[in-house]
């Protein structure tokens, strides 16, 4: 698995359908997030694919529009960071979405990350002094 995985966009119904058939979904107040692992393609342990939609319920085009663009921009920060990748993501716009506060929508999509138990696995000085501590209670012993 790399660091910087692949971020590539869900673009076919199939693939929208494929997440929600996959029925793994956490709803919070700006958004909701459906999981499914990514379909059984060539490297795809280091792709990870999002998508974005906001139906009707949300408003008229220019409120649908203003929750497309937000949500795009916060998988594109917060996505590559804390998701895991080998996973498809659909971001479903509701209808606080387009007037949220983005840090709540930051807070948001991480919350149903977690819940979802898909967020990028600790790496560095936390697993370090975890691993580091596990070896010295085996010598103690």
């Amino acid at each position: 698995m790399g660091l910087d995985p692949r971020l590539e966009v869900l673009k076919e119904r199939r693939d929208f359908l494929r997440v929600a058939a996959a029925r793994r979904k956490w709803a919070m107040p700006g958004l909701v997030l459906q999981v499914a692992p990514t379909s059984g393609e060539a490297g795809a342990d280091d792709l990870m694919r999002f998508g974005i939609t906001a139906s009707r319920k949300i408003g008229n085009a220019v409120r649908r529009n203003r929750a497309r663009r937000r949500l795009r921009a916060l998988a594109r920060q917060i996505l590559p960071a804390r998701a895991r990748p080998g996973y498809d993501y659909v971001l479903i716009a509701r209808h606080t979405t387009p007037d949220r506060p983005f840090d709540a929508l930051i807070d948001d999509l991480k919350t149903a990350l977690a819940k979802l138990k898909v967020t990028r696995p600790r790496s560095g000085a936390a697993n370090t002094e975890a691993t580091a501590r596990t070896v010295d209670l085996e010598t103690d012993i």
